[in-house]
């Protein structure tokens, strides 16, 4: 069993966390390897004498990915687990870690990997792309959501959001989240959207402060084709970011669609905690 190790050297200082998690993979004879989620910045300091290989091409030959960090971290390595269909599976290093199987003080619990003592919980994605006119000029996957917004400019934007090419709403307000079920406990959720069981299979569609009284978060079916246009008058700088990567500059009268992607992540399942102790512990009752 190859397990690829993934720290995020800013939350876990001098690799304390994967350090030892290697120490614990290896003794039960798993063999491992380090590598960075993302292009170190210069001047990073790294423990001296760390071996660090290329995260994508030892990808290729994994079984799972192994990530240190938040949510943040997670849904970034996902992305890259994502391309060559390996499993991952998060230890938290964050503030609330909620896609994280596990905390920093649990990796006594990566032995019963080498014993196959664990299941794989399969998540959805979304699939999106930016048409402007006829022309595809942006393409992204998303595991959590896909964010249209106004960026940090406090003025509305004008929005039509269709349904398989029917009008489902059309509001003025800050923006709009479209997410999976793993991604409704975020930014969905902060907008006032519901939140639906991880392992569900919809699409859920939240505006961001919208300025109507009767616009309201929909949850879809996994078929529907959903098309978020920006009003073809606005002058006003609208950005769309997919789990919170890069945003990308739209202008009026572009359209982005979504739709449920063919593509899925597997994440590693360990501690037998239910999404309801998760959601309870994390973001609700401290327990």
């Amino acid at each position: 069993m190859k397990i690829v190790l993934s720290p995020n050297p800013y939350r876990d200082k001098n690799l304390h966390a994967v350090r030892e998690a290697q120490r614990i993979l290896e003794e039960c004879g798993v063999e491992t390897c380090m590598c960075l989620p993302f292009r170190p910045d210069h001047g990073m300091e790294l423990p001296q004498g760390m071996h660090l290989k290329d995260i994508h091409t030892e990808l290729r030959s994994a079984d799972m990915l192994l990530c240190f960090g938040g949510d943040g971290t997670l849904l970034h390595s996902a992305r890259m687990a994502r391309t060559y269909n390996v499993p991952v599976l998060g230890v938290n290093m964050g503030s609330v870690g909620f896609m994280a199987e596990l905390e920093a003080s649990e990796l006594e619990q990566l032995r019963r990997l080498a014993e196959g003592d664990y299941t794989l919980e399969s998540r959805m994605m979304l699939d999106m792309r930016v048409l402007r006119g006829e022309r595809c000029i942006f393409r992204d996957t998303a595991l959590n959501d896909v964010v249209i917004s106004n960026g940090a400019v406090a003025r509305v934007i004008d929005m039509v959001v269709y349904g398989d090419r029917d009008v489902m709403m059309e509001f003025s307000g800050d923006g709009i989240v479209i997410s999976t079920p793993t991604g409704s406990t975020a930014y969905s959720m902060s907008a006032g959207g519901p939140i639906v069981e991880p392992t569900a299979e919809n699409i859920i569609v939240t505006p961001i402060c919208a300025h109507d009284l009767m616009t309201r978060s929909l949850v879809l079916g996994r078929d529907r084709m959903v098309a978020v246009k920006v009003g073809i008058k606005s002058h006003k700088s609208a950005y769309l970011s997919a789990d919170g990567g890069r945003a990308f500059r739209l202008s009026g009268g572009d359209v982005a669609e979504l739709r449920c992607s063919r593509h899925r992540i597997n994440l590693v399942k360990l501690t037998g905690r239910s999404f309801y102790s998760i959601l309870n512990r994390k973001l609700g009752r401290r327990q």
